[in-house]
């Protein structure tokens, strides 16, 4: 029986540099030690020099002639990281990550060694998710650093990192993470059946990745949380989620999510209880207010005048009594200028931004009124509506009902409040479909479960805590086995 070693072919110094189009960057160095012939291939700039002058060249060169063989050096060579058995355009990707090619001649056999010199920044505080209490600490762009910090914060034998390949050109390496005994086997099974059909030349970024993975390509809503705090990674992991990790991308993966954890902030966690739940409820009703708020100003000046008190309807008709536009145009047009400042204070500098954003909202917002082009009241609206979306603890959902807001509008402007009551229908409908994972969207509210709207809707104090979500369909269901007693009373008596 043949040898599948004896089966490869590797390619030697010219045929890499041929497949690379004769690249500048990459470098042979010809080594000749008691008459055996090696070759050292890598690409200049993307290797740590120190390591392969040190480790692989200079080792090479101390050994005597009888110990320069293949099975020698790929038992001794002093590097932590050695591959072989490689096919051509394995050898071409890993010299592309920073590996140095090692071919002898005289064997025509050859191996790797990783002397890659990758970039990274320090682990800085985070910036998108800012928080008072708890760490401070963000995700960075290098894979191997964040699966460190994970490590180093759960370090658990159960903790699972299944390692992925993914991109047809240039290939990044993704990793799973779960608990075995916790996550859902089912749950990780549609996971990695949705990267086997991920077919693409490459993934920029975990945003893309969550894009390929989502079970609804076309809904506005986020169906994966994304995240740059460890922290609310594991906290999600240690529920029974499953994390994703890519290479080169600072931002986290956690699904299967539900639409009530997108309304959940980190802080959550770290604050009283009591204080949680009511922030959460301001959250809630602020982007819920958000998206009917304008809407329903709309609607009740087109349509429904009876609905509003005489002496603030008074208020409102001496604002309007200038304004050439009809409701639904008017809040068309302030709600498209909100955007826009919004969108040009987020593309420019960050000084410059917060400085055009504020002042030009009062400028143009005081113009306006001035002009006659639109009233007070619907200012204080739409600036209502523009907080109540920026309350949302993830970006992507404040997104989200920012997008949605608009078809209520309009609806709100044809059918009055009879169209803001078809377009929740839909929107209801459309969340009830909704899936993650193939785990519905709308949970715990549908399928009801009432003991899980302790994690998603309230905040209770940590002693209720004792089992995990059901949404998540944890193997290990028991989160903590603490029991509470009671304090004993101790007064003294006269």
């Amino acid at each position: 029986m043949t040898n599948h070693l004896n089966e490869i072919s590797f390619p030697n110094y010219e045929k890499v540099k041929s497949i690379l189009n004769h690249s500048p960057d990459l470098i042979c160095r010809t080594l000749e030690v008691g008459g055996v012939c090696l070759e050292v291939i890598f690409m200049k700039n993307l290797i740590k020099k120190e390591l392969l002058n040190e480790y692989v060249i200079k080792y090479i060169q101390q050994l005597p002639k009888e110990c320069i063989t293949y099975s020698y050096l790929l038992k001794n060579i002093p590097m932590d990281e050695v591959m072989t058995n490689l096919e051509e355009q394995e050898v071409i990707s890993s010299l592309l990550n920073g590996f140095a090619y090692v071919y002898l001649s005289d064997e025509s056999k050859a191996f790797m060694v990783n002397c890659s010199n990758p970039i990274e920044r320090s682990i800085e505080k985070a910036e998108t998710e800012s928080l008072v209490y708890g760490p401070k600490i963000s995700f960075t762009e290098s894979l191997s650093s964040n699966i460190k910090i994970i490590r180093q914060n759960l370090n658990d034998s159960k903790l699972c990192t299944d390692e992925l390949e993914i991109g047809e050109r240039v290939k990044k390496q993704v990793r799973i993470i779960y608990l075995k005994d916790i996550a859902d086997d089912e749950t990780i099974k549609t996971l990695k059946e949705k990267f086997e059909n991920i077919k693409t030349d490459d993934i920029s970024d975990s945003s893309v990745l969550a894009h390929y993975l989502e079970d609804n390509h076309y809904s506005i809503f986020p169906q994966f949380i994304l995240t740059e705090l460890p922290d609310r990674f594991l906290y999600s992991i240690l529920n029974g989620r499953i994390g994703v990790l890519i290479d080169r991308s600072p931002i986290a993966i956690i699904g299967p999510a539900n639409f009530f954890s997108f309304i959940e902030s980190t802080e959550d966690i770290y604050l009283r209880w009591s204080l949680s739940t009511l922030i959460r409820f301001i959250r809630f009703f602020a982007m819920t207010g958000s998206l009917f708020f304008t809407a329903f100003y709309v609607a009740t000046m087109t349509f429904h005048f009876e609905l509003i008190p005489s002496k603030l309807l008074l208020i409102i008709g001496q604002s309007r009594s200038q304004v050439p536009f009809p409701p639904l145009l008017e809040a068309l047009l302030l709600e498209l200028l909100i955007e826009l400042l919004r969108e040009a204070g987020a593309r420019l500098p960050s000084k410059v931004g917060q400085t055009m954003g504020i002042v030009g909202g009062i400028v143009i917002g005081q113009a306006t009124v001035e002009a006659g082009l639109t009233s007070n009241i619907l200012i204080i609206i739409v600036a209502f509506s523009a907080l109540g979306a920026f309350t949302a603890p993830v970006y992507e959902m404040g997104t989200a009902i920012r997008i949605a807001r608009f078809p209520f509008i309009i609806l709100a402007g044809i059918w009055g409040l009879n169209g803001i009551i078809i377009g929740v229908c839909v929107l209801m409908v459309h969340l009830l479909k909704l899936t993650s994972l193939n785990k519905p969207y709308l949970a715990p509210l549908y399928p009801f479960r009432i003991k899980d709207l302790k994690y998603f809707l309230i905040r209770l104090p940590h002693h209720f805590y004792k089992r995990r979500p059901v949404v998540t369909h944890p193997k290990d269901t028991f989160r903590t086995r603490w029991r509470f007693k009671k304090t004993e009373k101790d007064l003294d008596e006269f």
